[in-house]
């Protein structure tokens, strides 16, 4: 996991539950920096930077993909 880049930042846990769903349905190795404390403590988020969305080089392009596709959602954005 040492080699994971960040993909995308999140300010809350809500706005990584659907995206950690279809990450899974793909089969892409990943984790959130930083997920817990910003889970206990909201506010934490400013001081740490978000929650950061870490995944192999490798799945880069393809986590971008499904990234774009639920911003273009009608139904479902991720601010």
């Amino acid at each position: 996991m040492k080699d994971f880049i960040t993909a995308a930042v999140f300010n809350f846990q809500h706005e990584t539950l659907i995206l950690r769903n279809l990450l899974e349905q793909e089969g892409i190795a990943y984790f959130f920096e930083n997920e817990t404390i910003v889970g206990i403590d909201p506010f934490a988020t400013i001081a740490y930077g978000g929650i950061k969305l870490k995944v192999h080089p490798n799945d880069l392009e393809t986590v971008k993909k499904i990234l774009q596709n639920l911003n273009e959602s009608d139904h479902l954005k991720i601010v």
